[in-house]
């Protein structure tokens, strides 16, 4: 199955497979990629069909009356992403007390990591279409990734400035900000929400119009930091959002659903 590269968003469903072994990893392993070796025979390829349905199980998957699907907050997805939550905010709040008078900071990705795009992958049977993606966010509100709203919070009352930097394009700023609003995020507003513009790129950007994932996250965290902020967590659904370093710590937010390079 071909896969189909869009907006910088690399998805086929074969990439599923991949998700499911590397998604729960936390921060402090190494960072995995996908498999590009060529299946010799049928028995080493994922069945798609299981695979969807070990993700829905995973998520504890709930259908509404209009037929949409949602996450269960009891789900082994939502046991998992305590976990990771708990352990970061020990960190952060060590870092909180011990370091006083630093400008501290965190960083957010936004799909996956604090909004939850569950309910779009099943309508989309995990196929990405811009068109339809930005139809999705103009005119739904995706839920908070479980806890990390409150999360997020938390730290904003303890004293670190939340960052959001996103591979969404800068044309949906408005609708992602209002989306991360009503679901209890701290402020996003252009001050501290970063969005991929690939018409006008911020010139601290030296890659400009062509950046990967890596260059744009790492190089908006690079401008976070020379800012004075000291960038003390920095959490993510992928391990592009984590490379490149300008963070203390990262925070691997689990995704068994599609796998961006």
């Amino acid at each position: 199955m071909a896969g189909k590269t869009l907006n910088g968003r690399s998805r086929t469903l074969a990439t599923l497979a991949v998700g499911v072994v590397v998604g729960g990893a936390v921060a402090g392993g190494g960072f995995a990629v996908a498999d590009s070796s060529v299946p010799k025979t049928d028995r080493q390829i994922t069945n798609m069909t299981d695979e969807v349905s070990k993700i829905k199980a995973y998520y504890g998957d709930t259908v509404d009356a209009k037929g949409e699907h949602w996450a269960s907050p009891d789900s082994n997805y939502a046991i998992q992403v305590r976990g990771i939550e708990n352990k970061a905010q020990k960190y952060l709040e060590s870092k909180a007390k011990h370091e006083r008078g630093v400008k501290k900071a965190i960083v957010l990705d936004v799909d996956d990591t604090s909004l939850s795009t569950y309910n779009y992958e099943l309508e989309t049977t995990f196929v990405y279409n811009p068109a339809s993606n930005a139809q999705y966010i103009a005119t739904k509100t995706m839920p908070a990734v479980f806890g990390m709203n409150t999360l997020a919070t938390w730290a904003e009352q303890h004293g670190y400035t939340v960052f959001y930097v996103t591979g969404r394009p800068e044309t949906q700023r408005a609708a992602t900000a209002a989306n991360l609003a009503a679901v209890g995020f701290p402020k996003a507003d252009e001050a501290h929400l970063f969005l991929k513009n690939t018409v006008t790129p911020p010139s601290y950007l030296p890659c400009g119009k062509t950046c990967t994932v890596i260059q744009y996250k790492s190089g908006t965290r690079a401008h976070i930091e020379s800012l004075g902020y000291r960038i003390v967590a920095n959490f993510g659904d992928q391990y592009s959002d984590l490379s490149g370093g300008y963070a203390e710590k990262t925070y691997k937010i689990p995704n068994p659903m599609y796998y961006l390079p």
